[in-house]
């Protein structure tokens, strides 16, 4: 019998070992080697299918440029209505969607309907600006008139991540075309499915064939090649530091700019005037949900010494009643680690903190379900900021619990990080949680909640986390670019300075 995953992937491709890439508004197997996908739940293979070739990244490369041409020469009016037909679309194959997401990514169900809507709501956002990217007048202090204007940059790469891949192909992409431009898409090799079909509902709602293309395949094949390749005017990667660091320089050889949203550690804390109890479920969506596979988790939780212990305790203690299982079943909370090299490096990053003094507050639970599947509870770690473990992203559900003196304390150990994507303070104290608010070195910051996002907000890291910001306006100003234009008013020209010839 086949599953509900099944069913969907062969609605779209008959056979489900030739998941192919989407380009020029049609299917295309790749010819390259061989890559695998498993179910972390129990390590079952779930699909594989053939690493996207050269000859495909030139076909996206020539279809994105005739179709950012064709693109931009309709109205921004058409332009939005496209696009918020793209939203309405994605509503309407809710569910499907969300099954896709849940086996490709592992994340429960819940979450996976919940991101899919998320998608939706960018597309619909997006589709408002298509006809108000306004320019500027400049007054300037001369006889001209200056205007300035924004332009598609023309070919953008996105590379996307395993961790939320229908989530940050929406966030990249709406903006993206909401400017104007064309996009070649390449998301994680682990986690391709749920992208193609959102390019597939892109043109089916009436985006120009070739505008969105979806490449299938590996980072280090498929991403290098496009990156060194095709005709692209910007770069956009969301996922790890390391690679980050990479995909920075082989653009910056060809002097390609590049948006940057790389890994966090970020720094939630708690003063003892806090709600105590709204903190204790704050620090728990902070870091479990998603199985902590999120780069804005609240991995370093820093609480005030006098209510350090108790404050771990009930932390660790609260976990407990998390439903952990299969992502399919709709009662389940927290997933598997997405894969198995993830999973190792998250246990491995448990065997090292214990080594270096770390100590973990719940031993002795139970890993659910018992099966070959990649689980790890969620863990409370009692350490220090110096550890290896609070210093380097561990990407799972395990948090790091600091103990502090007082604000300044508190601040000084937030900001002893390399990364600085996210953080939190949890106080009663208005002034203090501005302060902290104020101080803590990160793109986005909560005060008494955790993990509250929006299409309509800039969204970004500072130091290591990365540079340049995806959604809200800023996200089209990166998807642009600007251009000054000057018109001289003047009965009589100023003097050219010699420069040109006189036609009197």
């Amino acid at each position: 019998m086949k599953t509900a995953f099944e069913s969907i992937i062969h609605r779209y491709w008959k056979d489900a070992n030739t998941i192919p890439s989407f380009v020029n508004g049609e299917f295309i197997p790749g010819s390259g080697e061989d890559i695998i996908i498993r179910r972390a739940h129990d390590d079952s293979e779930l699909f594989r299918y053939s690493d996207a070739d050269e000859n495909i990244i030139m076909k996206a490369n020539k279809a994105a440029k005739d179709a950012g041409k064709v693109w931009w020469g309709m109205s921004a009016q058409a332009r939005g209505q496209i696009m918020y037909r793209i939203g309405m679309k994605v509503r309407d194959l809710l569910d499907d969607l969300a099954i896709v997401e849940s086996y490709a990514s592992n994340k429960p169900i819940r979450d996976a309907k919940v991101e899919v809507l998320k998608v939706a709501e960018m597309f619909e956002y997006y589709a408002g600006w298509a006809d108000k990217l306004h320019g500027e007048v400049i007054p300037v202090p001369t006889s001209h008139l200056n205007y300035v204007k924004y332009e598609p940059l023309g070919t953008v790469l996105q590379i996307t991540p395993w961790n939320a891949p229908i989530f940050t192909a929406g966030w990249q992409l709406a903006p993206a075309i909401a400017a104007g431009n064309a996009v070649i898409l390449k998301p994680s090799e682990l986690t391709p499915i749920s992208s193609l079909l959102l390019g597939a509902l892109a043109h089916e709602a009436g985006i120009p064939k070739g505008l969105i293309n979806v490449i299938a395949g590996y980072g280090h094949t498929a991403g290098q090649n496009a990156i060194k390749q095709a005709d692209i005017r910007k770069v956009v990667f969301v996922g790890s530091p390391a690679t980050g660091k990479r995909i920075a320089v082989s653009a910056a050889e060809r002097g390609i700019p590049c948006v940057l949203e790389l890994g966090g550690k970020s720094a939630n804390i708690v003063f003892d005037d806090a709600d105590l109890d709204l903190a204790v479920r704050g620090a728990q969506a902070a870091i479990f949900s998603g199985a902590g596979q999120s780069c804005v988790s609240g991995s370093r939780l820093l609480i005030q010494e006098s209510i350090y212990d108790r404050f771990c305790e009930a932390v660790a203690q609260a976990a407990k009643h998390f439903v952990i299982g299969n992502p399919q079943d709709e009662a389940t909370q927290i997933g598997p680690i997405h894969n198995a090299k993830q999973y190792k490096h998250v246990t491995t990053m448990l065997d090292s903190a214990a080594q270096e003094g770390a100590t973990i507050i719940q031993n002795g639970l139970p890993s659910v379900p018992q099966s070959n599947g990649y689980y790890v509870n969620p863990t409370v770690l009692k350490g220090k900021n110096h550890m290896f473990c609070a210093q380097e992203e561990i990407f799972g559900p395990v948090v790091v619990a600091i103990p502090f003196k007082d604000e300044d304390d508190a601040i000084a150990i937030a900001n002893d990080s390399r990364f600085g994507l996210a953080g939190a303070v949890w106080t009663k104290d208005v002034g203090r949680a501005h302060r902290v608010a104020d101080q803590v070195k990160a793109g986005t910051f909560w005060i008494n909640s955790y993990k509250t996002i929006n299409v309509a907000s800039p969204f970004g890291g500072y130091g290591e986390s990365g540079y340049g910001r995806s959604s809200g306006l800023e996200a089209l100003r990166e998807y642009s670019e600007v251009k000054s234009v000057w018109v001289e008013t003047a009965r009589t020209p100023a003097a050219n300075f010699g420069y040109g010839a006189n036609l009197e």
